[in-house]
């Protein structure tokens, strides 16, 4: 049973069903991959078994117990537009093989939403990676390419992953929402992204009532106001705006000492809740935010020098700045709806595994 006034505090279980090299770099070696499109395109006839064994051990079971015996009452499970297999659109890309991507990923959700309703976890189920790619990043499952808002098929196709998962998950008890699109980037036109939204929205209304299942919406990387009268009750029911939160990818918080980052989570971001709450109309959950602050370790285009915040710092300082870090962000993202930690596990650093920095202590052992 959903409804839009329920608290959340969850995790994404990133890197499971959508490949982020930074996440699982020992998937990607000795490949020019940088992708799941690209590393599906290279591996060819390998890729099946080798993705099938990621999907069998990267999450199981084991780490849904592990998540709700912790206190937290929801995940976010992104996915790509293959998730269903073929037919989806061509890509170049794709070189030579008209469908690349691994087939078999629906069964793997299929078993999460089992493992989430036996753990009581709630689902957000997050259209990650768009035909064509949405944003550009590794995430949108072709680095370097945003071109989903060029193609009519790109955003039909879309649609229809959407309708299909509403239709396949509409009486499931663990289905708490469905986020119709991650990150479209900034220079997607406004107007192109609500469109898409609306018709969003009525197809997975087809099959989930206001009811039991909200819809949620991305901000697209630009002002809230933006969106300002948009998608509003009674017309529209159980609608959630969605924000992510960094503070690792741009120069001046690459540059920043920790107290920046501190009075940025505490100040500006918390001054920026107080006026979505106030202005927006819609109940709004932080999707992503870690305490990640170092850009060389996540992103593979980044360009130096960087200024680590946390670099100077031995290990007793670097442990009370990453809990001091934690809980300005925690003591923002609580005045929202609800919040996602980016990720819950990764094979790199820490700072982006809820799990890991739960056991260094930096985020709380129980979040109930």
């Amino acid at each position: 049973m959903s409804d839009s006034g329920i608290k959340l505090r969850g995790v994404n279980l990133g890197s499971w069903l959508v490949l982020e090299k930074w996440m699982v770099p020992s998937l990607f070696e000795g490949l020019q991959a940088t992708d799941e499109t690209t590393w599906c395109a290279e591996m060819g006839p390998r890729a099946a078994e080798r993705l099938r064994a990621h999907w069998d051990s990267f999450i199981t079971r084991e780490d849904f117990c592990w998540i709700a015996e912790h206190g937290l009452d929801a995940v976010r499970i992104p996915v790509g537009h293959w998730i269903f297999g073929p037919d989806y659109p061509y890509h170049p890309k794709y070189g030579e093989q008209r469908h690349p991507f691994v087939s078999g990923g629906i069964e793997v959700l299929d078993r999460a939403m089992e493992w989430a309703a036996e753990c009581g976890l709630r689902v957000v189920l997050d259209l990650h990676a768009a035909p064509g790619c949405q944003n550009g990043f590794d995430n949108g499952g072709i680095k370097d390419v945003c071109e989903w808002h060029t193609r009519p098929e790109y955003r039909a196709h879309s649609l229809t992953v959407l309708e299909r998962l509403a239709e396949r998950y509409r009486a499931h008890p663990a289905l708490h929402a469905i986020e119709v699109l991650n990150e479209p980037r900034w220079d997607v036109p406004t107007e192109y992204i609500k469109a898409y939204y609306l018709d969003a929205y009525a197809r997975i209304r087809r099959h989930c009532p206001a009811e039991r299942v909200a819809v949620i919406f991305h901000d697209g990387f630009r002002s809230f106001r933006e969106f300002l009268g948009f998608m509003q009750p009674p017309a529209f029911r159980n609608v959630i705006f969605d924000i992510h939160r960094y503070q690792c990818f741009e120069r001046g918080d690459i540059d920043a000492d920790i107290h920046d980052h501190l009075r940025k989570a505490a100040g500006e971001w918390k001054d920026e809740a107080d006026a979505i709450i106030t202005e927006l109309g819609l109940p709004t959950v932080c999707g992503e935010w870690s305490l990640g602050l170092d850009l060389k370790v996540v992103s593979l285009w980044a360009e130096g020098p960087f200024n680590h915040a946390l670099e100077k710092m031995d290990g007793f300082q670097q442990d009370v700045a990453s809990r001091g870090y934690a809980a300005a962000q925690l003591l923002t993202f609580e005045k929202y709806q609800g919040w996602f930690f980016w990720s819950y596990r990764t094979e790199t650093t820490p700072a982006w595994s809820l799990r890991s920095c739960v056991e260094r202590g930096w985020l709380p052992s129980s979040f109930s």
